[in-house]
């Protein structure tokens, strides 16, 4: 697939999706959202691929979004020249940048960040809904929303407190200020800071890791129940949804392919597929509509 604002590159079991605008610090567009969730949307259905890592071109993960246009940049109503009044529950006039993050956070394959550089606004945003986050130390990252008199994007004021805790994200949101990516790391957002050079090999071999010794089918449904439990009053939920999903895993081969394995000392290798074998009690919720 090829694509103007970002790379897709398939190498064995580990897809990397490279934000490619280096002279604009790979500065998010509407279009970089369309290309990601076609992105993500290959990945899904590639059986092939195990993981996906983000990462950016150049000296920046992603600047935050292209204010080329000015005092205008946020103003949707006025690009689109929209008439009328303004019906502000329209689903056109959606965050785009929650359109993409909420594309990530429905992804079956576990989502790698590989933060290379500055990750602002959108940049920092768009990490949220990501499992897990590599980064390269000293690089600048900023909720910057207050500062620019507007609010913040990708659905943070969901991920955020629940990635970092709410004393942390409202102290990043609401002052707008910079900090660097050792109090990410500090603060729990960042899994481990590398080398530029040892960056994505890390990343790269988290996910390899993932991918040799992991259960597709394990991995896509447990990543869904985690993100889905953040959500109720009381561990009850969780405890009908574990027990389902174990019982049919149970009974199941992949259980059978890693138990032997274990057993027998060798690499597993499981034959269920996200594409075609997922249990039957998934998905375990419904879908809401904007």
């Amino acid at each position: 697939m090829t694509f103007d604002t970002i790379l897709l590159e398939i190498d064995g079991p580990v897809a990397t999706i490279t934000l490619n605008r280096p002279k604009a610090m790979n500065a998010y567009t509407h279009d970089m959202m369309r290309e990601v969730i076609a992105a993500l949307d290959h990945t899904d259905a590639n059986d092939d691929v195990r993981a996906v890592i983000f990462t950016g071109s150049g000296r920046a993960f992603c600047a935050g979004a292209d204010l080329s246009l000015g005092a205008e940049t946020f103003n949707a109503v006025a690009q689109a020249k929209a008439d009328g009044e303004l019906d502000d529950a329209d689903p056109r006039w959606r965050d785009t940048g929650g359109l993409m993050n909420l594309r990530i956070f429905n992804s079956i394959k576990p989502v790698i960040a590989a933060i290379n550089g500055p990750a602002v606004g959108i940049g920092a945003t768009m990490i949220l809904p990501m499992d897990v986050r590599f980064a390269v130390p000293g690089a600048k990252m900023a909720y910057p929303f207050s500062r620019r008199g507007i609010a913040w994007d990708g659905a943070a004021s969901w991920f955020l407190p629940r990635v970092v805790g709410i004393s942390t994200a409202m102290d990043w949101a609401l002052s707008g200020r910079t900090f660097l990516t050792e109090e990410a790391h500090q603060a729990g957002l960042l899994k481990s800071l590398h080398t530029p050079e040892d960056l994505l090999p890390a990343a790269q071999d988290y996910a390899r890791t993932l991918a040799q010794t992991t259960a597709p089918v394990s991995v896509a449904v447990m990543r869904q129940m985690a993100w889905r439990m953040l959500g109720p009053h009381t561990p009850m939920d969780a405890h009908r949804i574990e027990s389902k999903a174990i019982l049919h895993a149970g009974i199941g081969p992949d259980a059978a392919e890693g138990v032997m394995s274990f057993l027998e000392k060798r690499p597993p290798d499981f034959p269920l597929k996200p594409s075609a074998d997922m249990p039957p009690w998934y998905p375990f919720w419904e879908e809401e509509e904007y």
